[in-house]
């Protein structure tokens, strides 16, 4: 396993030190440098750390609470440590999305991976056959939702020669316009026919992504979890599902419906073995200032408590052209922009190190380098404040740095959390 801590920092990681060339991440770690005053260069993006414990805290106790197990999507992050913490924090294993995701969690020793896609590269068959095989304990289980993609997977497997079935769930669709996955009930028989004709594969459950649903609200999310939750009912009664796996699996749950899916799931009546209640929402560990901080099934349940938003970047104003306008040094190569401009939350005097809110201060618009900002009479900002702003969806924020400070509410960094994307 890699052990990140002794990655050399260089020119390759923005924003951090330039004195700190030459250093092990983990000995610059342990200086436990300021953000502000350390030698940092802006743009520059960090998480909070107590935001981060506090959001893996809040998913392991809601999970516990209502006899669920996740697996969080790791496409996220693709960041082994919170990985880690992750499963240090009751996750069953990782999810990932395409072949690349998964090898990467291999590297950095994941045991369990959900795979929510049907894998028909014959390369990456190959490559999952031979961990399967080098490793007793690797679980790993993946979408089926075609009897094509069962044919694709059968033919690479056995020419790999495969001597472990490969787990496998058939993937409901969503809906007649949705995304991925068998359309109907009787789609998903014939893609489970094809599965039992096969010795490579083995089915173990069914799954799907709520928040494909098209026009989701409660009602529509509902209505399809029931139909997932029927056709696990009937599958186990019609015995397709491989006894020998020891337990059926059941999944959904993304960032925006886990509290629906929670109250389906637990309306599913006993089958022949015992469930693996699957949940698989990522955004969670960072959570955001936009997106996701609107959709958060937290804000229907506020009883069971409250995400925090973890990212911030800090950028500085280099430009103060007129009394309505300044420009920062981050742009979309810094700040994750398809859905939402950032959020200007608080600034930093350059003159006194005061920390302020960022009144009568808007996003505009972005450049590949700038942010351009409105500033409202009376808003108090000159050239080399740093401005913090608050971001929206953690996947495309995550995916635009390589090395992340993580950092304590009085600027300490305690560590950098290293990506791969």
């Amino acid at each position: 396993m890699p052990d990140l801590a002794n990655e050399v920092v260089d020119h390759r990681f923005k924003a951090l030190p330039p004195d700190a060339e030459g250093l092990t991440v983990g000995e610059l770690a342990a200086q436990r440098r300021n953000l502000f005053t350390g030698g940092f260069t802006t743009p520059v993006l960090a998480l909070s750390a107590e935001s981060v414990e506090h959001n893996l805290r809040l998913l392991e106790t809601y999970a516990e609470r209502h006899g669920l197990a996740f697996a969080p999507h790791g496409k996220t992050s693709m960041a082994p440590q919170l990985f880690d913490r992750q499963l240090a924090h009751g996750a069953w294993g990782i999810t990932a999305a395409v072949p690349h995701q998964a090898r990467v969690y291999r590297a950095h020793g994941v045991d369990r991976i959900f795979l929510a896609n049907e894998l028909v590269d014959p390369v990456a068959l190959r490559w999952l056959a031979a961990e399967l095989d080098a490793d007793p304990d690797f679980r790993f289980v993946c979408y089926v939702d075609s009897p094509r993609g069962v044919e694709l997977m059968d033919e690479a497997l056995r020419a790999a020669g495969a001597t472990r079935p490969l787990d496998v769930v058939i993937e409901l669709g969503a809906g007649e316009t949705a995304r991925t996955g068998a359309r109907t009930g009787a789609d998903c028989a014939a893609v489970a026919s094809a599965v039992a004709a096969t010795t490579t594969l083995r089915l173990v459950g069914v799954a799907g992504y709520e928040g494909e649903v098209p026009g989701a609200d409660e009602e529509k999310v509902r209505a399809w979890l029931h139909r997932l939750t029927a056709l696990a009912a009937d599958f186990d009664k019609a015995g397709l599902f491989d006894p020998a796996a020891g337990e059926i699996v059941v999944s959904a749950g993304g960032s925006a419906w886990f509290d629906t899916v929670a109250e389906v799931f637990a309306e599913l009546p006993a089958l022949s073995l015992p469930v693996l209640k699957l949940l698989r929402s990522g955004a969670y560990v960072s959570h955001d200032s936009g997106h996701y901080r609107t959709l958060t099934p937290f804000n229907r349940i506020p009883e069971e408590g409250a995400l925090e938003p973890a990212f911030r970047l800090w950028s500085q104003v280099v430009s103060r052209p007129t009394p309505a306008q300044a420009f920062t040094n981050a742009g979309k190569r810094d700040a994750a922009h398809d859905l939402h401009l950032p959020e200007a939350q608080v600034v930093r005097d350059a003159r006194t190190g005061e920390v302020r809110p960022a009144d009568g201060i808007t996003v505009t618009g972005l450049s590949d380098q700038h942010a351009w900002l409105r500033t409202e009479p009376g808003a108090d900002l000159e050239v080399g404040d740093w401005v913090g702003m608050g971001l929206s969806h953690p996947c495309t924020s995550f995916d635009k740095w390589q090395l992340i400070p993580l950092v304590e509410a009085d600027g300490t960094v305690v560590d950098y959390i290293r990506t791969f994307f």
